[in-house]
């Protein structure tokens, strides 16, 4: 594996590590369809054959990773192993023992009211089914059933007067004249630690059609049958920094124009915090951070359809 590692004195530097990788024969569903297809899934899970893990194990990248995922159509966006620094992140544990990255959702408001949702709704289960998910495999997002009837319900009595509701291939949809953003309620997911993710109106709804002038918008969340699951996918991941950071067990977010350059700190020989800006790899321009030392991150430009 061939790395593009940021230092300060000379700019990126290129090196390469041993790792492990699996392949695929056979390709069935969607990812054979031209307009779904991908080239290949990186792994970054928490188990010790991860790319994550097998970097970080061989001491050539630190134990986290982050990503910032822009929103628009164009999509785009930077996946650094390392840490994202920007002020105002807000950090959850992650739910130990877990193979997926599971935090503790405790509720949602709309409109700064929080719904009658029971906590364990969002819970890991005795038999360990269900819980809270973050995703960016995943193009949506999912509600657990016993809570998404009552998330759908608030939004649409929060903008009873101001459009017109349909259901469209079974999804609460709207028919809207003027902007999302003026119409529609604030979105908040409450996680353990005072940890909060707000939603713009478009983080959680897709824009689909027109009708006789008017957009038609609908929920982007939706329900997985009988499998107790919430899923926080690339819907409402997009257009914020999220920071996995394995070595404290806890992931952070934080809002950000993701067509922008980054700050990525990892923590130097000495145990010192370190920072460089990541907004000109590949480019002439030289980093401006030429009092610090080399700092063994991976900067990946990647291109997500959302």
């Amino acid at each position: 594996m061939h790395l593009n590692t940021l230092g300060a004195d000379s700019g990126s530097l290129n090196s390469s590590a041993t790792v492990v990788f699996g392949c695929s024969t056979t390709q069935t569903g969607d990812l054979t369809k031209s307009d779904r297809a991908v080239d290949g899934i990186f792994g970054f899970g928490q188990q010790g054959l991860s790319i994550i893990a097998q970097l970080s194990s061989q001491r050539i990248a630190p134990d986290s990773f982050s990503h910032c995922l822009v929103g628009s159509d164009s999509g785009g966006g930077i996946l650094v192993i390392g840490q994202i620094v920007e002020p105002n992140m807000v950090y959850t544990p992650l739910v130990e023992s877990q193979p997926h990255y599971n935090i503790n959702l405790q509720s949602i408001s709309v409109n700064g009211q929080t719904l009658a949702i029971d906590p364990s709704t969002f819970a890991i289960s005795d038999n360990n089914q269900g819980g809270t998910i973050i995703d960016s495999g995943t193009t949506l997002a999912y509600l657990a059933e016993e809570a998404y009837n009552p998330f759908v319900e608030a939004i649409t009595q929060s903008v009873s007067q101001s459009v017109q509701p349909l259901i469209s291939k079974g999804n609460r949809c709207y028919l809207i004249t003027s902007s999302v953003s003026n119409i529609f309620p604030t979105v908040s997911l409450n996680f353990a630690g005072g940890a909060s993710m707000i939603l713009k109106p478009q983080d959680y709804l897709l824009q689909q059609n027109s009708v006789g002038g008017a957009e038609v918008w609908c929920i982007g969340f939706q329900t997985i049958q009988n499998q107790g699951i919430t899923i926080l996918g690339d819907l409402v991941l997009k257009d914020k920094i999220v920071v996995y950071d394995l070595g404290r067990q806890r992931i952070g977010w934080v809002n950000y124009d993701c067509s922008s350059s980054v700050n990525v700190s990892s923590s130097s020989s000495g145990g010192r915090s370190e920072v460089v800006n990541a907004g000109q790899i590949g480019g002439s321009s030289s980093l401006r951070t030429s009092f610090y030392k080399l700092i063994p991150i991976l900067i990946l430009a990647v291109m997500f359809s959302l």
